[in-house]
């Protein structure tokens, strides 16, 4: 049985990433410009991100005031309640800026640290994902009803399609893509969508064996992991044992996780 609590965090979360996501698709405006950079020329804000954490933060203060929030446009507070929500509220700015379709909302609860509740909306595939601690995961679309997400079985590595991003940095970007450079004929091929938060869902839903990521905050991660685990896949950083981080964040399905982790360790895939 889910409990009360974390039930209570994925309603709030799945309402708040639903309603951000609307106002992204409904209010993109045509002329839209960039707002700001954050590490380098090309790493970009808008105006929607802007917009739409300030929706999802307002939305959380008035329902759960004593709780913490930590966005990627700046929101943090620290709460009391022992509850804080990870907040993304445009992944896949660029993609966004250029009018692609790969973007999402992303919004997880942590209580004490633990993340309990995850959803994520990808409004232009008219997707929305979600999980619970320990209650599976499950997406919602075109189709009527729920399903439930399951990561696809483990194919032999030569097989596994695979998925990675670039960090906006350019010497860090150079670094990855040698690291891709020599993945790319050990596996069956490598997709690059621009969206951490899509990528994982994607390897919860069985349309990616594997992915990857080097540079990744806890805002590009923390709902798509949850629901990845939750759909029976494995998750991890570069240390046996330890959970995604900035150093590395790997998902896959059971089977492909170990090889593909040792060949990043043997491409030195979290060093400059």
């Amino acid at each position: 049985m889910t409990d009360p609590l974390h039930a209570e965090l994925l309603e709030l979360a799945r309402e708040a990433a639903r309603r951000a996501g609307e106002l992204l698709r409904d209010g993109r405006p045509a002329d839209l410009a960039v707002a700001a950079t954050k590490s380098s020329a090309v790493d970009v804000v808008t105006e929607m991100d802007i917009a739409a954490e300030k929706l999802i933060t307002g939305l959380i203060a008035e329902r759960r005031p004593e709780d913490g929030i930590l966005g990627e446009e700046g929101a943090s507070t620290a709460g009391s309640s022992g509850v804080r929500w990870v907040v993304d509220p445009l992944d896949g700015t660029v993609n966004y800026l250029y009018g692609l379709p790969t973007w999402a909302v992303s919004i997880a609860a942590e209580q004490d640290g633990v993340t309990v509740a995850g959803a994520v909306f990808a409004p232009m595939r008219g997707e929305a994902y979600h999980a619970v601690l320990g209650g599976g995961a499950w997406v919602t679309g075109a189709w009527e009803g729920e399903r439930r997400l399951a990561c696809r079985p483990s194919p032999p590595l030569d097989q596994a399609l695979v998925s990675t991003g670039f960090n906006y940095v350019a010497e860090v970007r150079d670094h990855q893509a040698e690291v891709a450079r020599r993945l790319i004929p050990l596996v069956r091929d490598i997709r690059r969508g621009g969206s951490a938060a899509i990528d994982l869902c994607d390897v919860a839903a069985g349309r990616l064996d594997g992915y990857f990521e080097r540079g990744l905050h806890p805002w590009d991660l923390a709902a798509g992991d949850l629901i990845a685990r939750e759909a029976g896949a494995r998750t991890g950083g570069r240390h046996p044992g330890s959970p995604p981080s900035g150093d590395l964040a790997v998902a896959a399905s059971p089977g492909v996780f170990d090889p593909l982790l040792h060949l990043l360790e043997n491409f030195g895939a979290w060093h400059d």
